[in-house]
């Protein structure tokens, strides 16, 4: 971080230690089914649909989010989150009924649903390392979704449930502190004064925005995101257990370690080589042109979903190489969007331009849970394959698009937000 300034280290700082947190929680939360399955005897049905209950605002709750971020600047939002997601977990350790449990975990539903669309707006806004921060902050998002997991799970080996809850909630505690104490300017990357905040809050300016949002070209940057959602959502919904499966993965040893299971270790390692991608392409968002990037990356996703099956195929070595790259490239892609978001929306609606962008990622693209299950179940694992690469190749062509319009789309002053 030694070459952004002072502002840029504080909002990276304060931006990673909330996307961390997002997905530390979101990917803990897992964990503890089997825990509560045992500890109130209640069938794997309601298990499921309580911890649905939690996991549907995630998604529903990213526009609203974005629209609170314009209203009332997105450090405000961001504190709000840290401490929904915070207090559900402080109010998981000391549930004694499933009731209790699902109402914790609604309440980390809707303070998680905000993070992405007010820690985006404040990076696009604040940073003049736009690209750079984006590339931490992404880092920051992997570290926690591959450490949120892994902790509840050794926790629990030592400790009753609820008190890895109250284990797990710490470091939002700590992260709250640090919150309210670190400054920053949330404006210093524009000239507009009402950047981060000021709004109004009415459904005539949100209507009024969302008409002057999709009649610009970041129609064409929600569509794109919405298929680059499909294809990242089936890859991590799937590929778990697509690995399981595989003739390679069954070859490196019977049985498990510790209830992990080989295929496991391989997604593990998928997400892992996920930080360095997040990290290049963060980089790159600032020496080549986003539009161009993204049409490469697309190009690449579609290229190596095609050739998963018959990669698999050829041993555990190949194998491995290509799930290497398919994570490096999974997340490479995210800085990307992300600045393409910036460079197509005026700074005053940036909140809620960041909402759509991850409704779009996490509301639509959850439709590939739908697709992929169906394609698996009714056809091959090529099939499946084909289809994600179809998700990528539409991208790669809204990509296309904006890379040819790319002077006339991006004018130096994009239209006002409505009064």
């Amino acid at each position: 971080m030694s070459q952004m300034d002072a502002n840029d280290r504080s909002i990276a700082g304060f931006t990673m230690l909330g996307h961390g947190l997002v997905h530390w929680f979101e990917m803990s939360i897992p964990i503890f089914l089997v825990a509560w399955r045992g500890a109130f005897d209640v069938s794997l049905v309601l298990i499921g649909l309580v911890v649905a209950l939690g996991y549907a605002p995630f998604g529903l709750g990213a526009l609203p989010g974005g629209i609170l971020a314009d209203r009332f600047g997105p450090r405000r939002v961001i504190l709000g989150s840290f401490a929904g997601m915070t207090g559900s977990f402080l109010l998981l350790a000391v549930a004694n009924s499933m009731p209790t449990i699902a109402a914790a975990l609604l309440l980390w539903g809707v303070g998680a649903s905000v993070y992405h669309p007010a820690g985006n707006a404040l990076i696009s806004t604040g940073a003049q390392r736009r690209g750079t921060v984006f590339a931490y902050h992404g880092m920051a998002g992997n570290v926690g979704i591959a450490l949120g997991p892994f902790t509840a799970a050794t926790l629990l080996i030592f400790f009753e449930w609820s008190v890895v809850a109250a284990l797990v909630a710490l470091p939002g505690v700590l992260a709250l502190v640090y919150a309210w104490r670190v400054e920053f300017d949330p404006t210093a990357a524009t000239d507009e004064s009402d950047a981060a905040a000021g709004t109004p809050l009415s459904v005539s300016t949100f209507l009024g925005n969302s008409r002057r949002l999709f009649a610009s070209a970041f129609l064409v940057v929600f569509a794109l995101v919405a298929f680059e959602g499909l294809f990242y959502r089936g890859v991590l919904t799937y590929l778990p257990e697509i690995l399981q499966d595989l003739d390679a993965i069954e070859g490196i040893a019977a049985g498990t370690l510790a209830g992990i299971e080989p295929g496991d270790f391989v997604f593990v390692g998928l997400l892992v080589v996920g930080i360095g991608g997040q990290y290049v392409g963060g980089k790159l968002t600032e020496r080549v042109p986003v539009e161009r990037g993204l049409l490469v990356i697309f190009a690449i996703l579609a290229a190596l979903a095609v050739a998963f099956v018959p990669v698999a195929a050829l041993g555990l070595g190949p194998l491995l190489v290509l799930c290497g790259v398919l994570g490096f490239f999974l997340f490479a892609i995210q800085p990307f969007y992300q600045v393409a978001v910036a460079l197509y929306t005026p700074a005053d609606t940036r909140g809620l331009s960041y909402g759509y962008t991850f409704l779009a990622e996490f509301g639509f693209g959850a439709a590939s849970v739908a697709i992929g299950g169906f394609v698996l179940g009714a056809y091959t694992l090529a099939a499946f394959f084909f289809v994600l690469a179809g998700f990528a190749i539409v991208a790669g062509l809204f990509a296309l698009l904006l890379l040819a319009g790319s002077d006339r789309l991006k004018p130096d002053r994009q239209p006002e937000a409505a009064d």
